[in-house]
């Protein structure tokens, strides 16, 4: 493996497989739902009901609305990455004004979130969670990406002492927490997901830089460094994302004004390390391959959030209200993140297919493919 040549910028940023040659290739053959639309709704609203009472449970968090359009000019929107690649839709707003609004639909409400901890009084450990819903148009279409996003965005007040990687690990710990729990209750009340054909739900996390990762695999891209990582640790905590690693290039692509991917954390790893955010990662027995379930991570303050724009070329975007409002102390420090609701239901219910458990538009092709692997998308 280590002597094929890969290209490592291939992955870097827009998710998805790419081609539906490829996906036909990697959906199961001998894949048969473990319960029927109707059932598997029910154990999906159980799990819904338990993480968001659990999440906000272990980490001190109040469910509170969350928009699905924003101002353009605000600056609020998730652009997800630092390459242009994936743009939000954009609409003007409002019938009879002279100037009508320019709008856009959230990617993800990342950004909306740290400026509503001061709107809703949050105090230093306490926080919110909301009930997300976005538009993605730039995702390719396969059996985990969809346009349709609906997340578990949440955001906790932090102090400046608070930003470290054991208050990283610290959340990280208790939100696999509650997704397992999520998935044990799930097999309780419906005993067809506890079956021998798939292994059990990790009840612990490994915890493993970027830099970890390259080392085991430095020939490798990041999607198939983290394949193979996951045949060895099937949940995984993959720590600093966005920095530039060993070999140039970073181990995926984030968006610069966001989450801290530049701290320097050498002293505490004993290696040359940076970043105070990661994704949690797990592998689908079903789909038999990686599957990521949640991004997250400290978020940048004022002088880093300077630093990673001067990284991107993005300097422009301090002009905008919501970076203002970091510069200025505005707004309080804070840790945060989105957990993939229709990912976190497909892992713990067992299916191949986001279309299995959440309603959206789906390619003709792709449709075709699944039926062929007994896979019936909710339309």
């Amino acid at each position: 493996m280590a002597n094929k040549k890969y290209d490592k910028k291939a992955d870097l940023a827009g998710p998805g497989i790419s081609t539906y040659e490829e996906v036909e290739k990697i959906l199961p053959r001998d894949y048969k739902p473990l319960q029927t639309p109707m059932v598997r709704m029910k154990a999906l609203f159980l799990i819904k009901d338990y993480i968001e009472k659990n999440l906000c449970k272990e980490l001190n968090l109040q469910m509170v609305q969350v928009p699905l359009i924003v101002e353009r000019e605000s600056g609020i929107n998730d652009m997800l990455d630092r390459d242009g690649s994936r743009t939000p839709i954009e609409f003007p707003c409002g019938l009879g004004l002279k100037n009508p609004l320019n709008v856009q639909v959230v990617q993800a409400a990342t950004k909306w979130k740290r400026p509503a901890l001061r709107l809703f009084d949050c105090r230093v450990g306490e926080g919110i969670c909301t009930d997300m819903r976005a538009v993605r148009k730039d995702y390719f279409l396969d059996h985990d990406h969809s346009s349709y996003v609906d997340q578990w965005d949440w955001e906790q007040v932090i102090t400046e002492n608070q930003r470290n990687l054991d208050y990283l690990k610290d959340v990280v710990k208790k939100i696999w927490k509650v997704i397992y729990g999520a998935g044990k209750l799930a097999q309780e009340k419906f005993p067809e997901l506890k079956t021998d054909k798939y292994p059990e739900i990790p009840e612990e996390l490994t915890f493993l830089h970027a830099e970890d990762i390259l080392e085991m695999y430095p020939d490798l891209p990041r999607k198939q460094r983290e394949t193979e990582v996951l045949q060895r640790y099937p949940a995984i905590f993959i720590i600093g994302i966005g920095w530039p690693l060993k070999d140039g290039y970073p181990h995926e692509m984030r968006a610069a004004d966001y989450d801290d991917w530049i701290t320097d954390t050498s002293k505490a790893t004993g290696k040359q390390t940076h970043g105070l955010n990661g994704d949690i990662l797990v592998w689908n027995p079903i789909t038999r391959r990686r599957h990521e379930l949640t991004s997250m991570g400290i978020r940048v303050n004022k002088e880093t959030l300077v630093k990673q724009l001067e990284m991107a070329g993005q300097m422009e975007s301090l002009n905008l209200p919501y970076h203002k409002k970091i510069m200025n102390d505005e707004i309080p420090l804070s840790i945060g993140g989105g957990i993939g609701q229709s990912r976190t239901y497909m892992y713990l219910l067992r299916t191949a297919h986001l279309g299995e458990v959440s309603v959206t538009v789906w390619p003709r092709a792709l449709k075709d493919i699944c039926s062929k692997r007994n896979i019936h998308v909710l339309e």
